[in-house]
């Protein structure tokens, strides 16, 4: 499965951004992960990707501070829409709105 990050229309990439910001053993893992998205695509299993929407999955990624990459299908690819810092059991209503509004922006 092809793995893309989301672009803004002047070339940004906040996903890549986020991750670039971290700490390397935080990278190494979220690197393992989207490794795992690659190779497994929609068939990726609990622990690592959980269903949160119709349309949106979450990558978890665990450690000393819990990552969340929120992400769609589309076209045969996996798009990397939105990335925090999970602070709570249950996922902001602001960070799926987050994904959603650029999922509608994605061609």
């Amino acid at each position: 499965m092809i793995i893309k990050t989301f672009e803004t229309k002047t070339g940004k990439k906040p996903v890549d951004n986020f991750i670039k910001s971290l700490d390397q053993s935080t990278i190494s893992k979220i690197s393992f992960r989207i490794d795992l998205l690659e190779k497994f695509g929609g068939k990726l299993p609990m622990p690592y990707s959980k269903k949160i929407t119709d349309v949106l999955y979450e990558l978890r990624i665990r450690g000393k501070v819990e990552i969340r990459v929120i992400y769609a299908f589309r076209n045969n690819q996996a798009i990397l829409l939105h990335i925090f810092k999970k602070k709570q059991d249950k996922i902001p209503g602001k960070e799926i709105e987050v994904a959603n509004k650029r999922l509608m922006l994605v061609d």
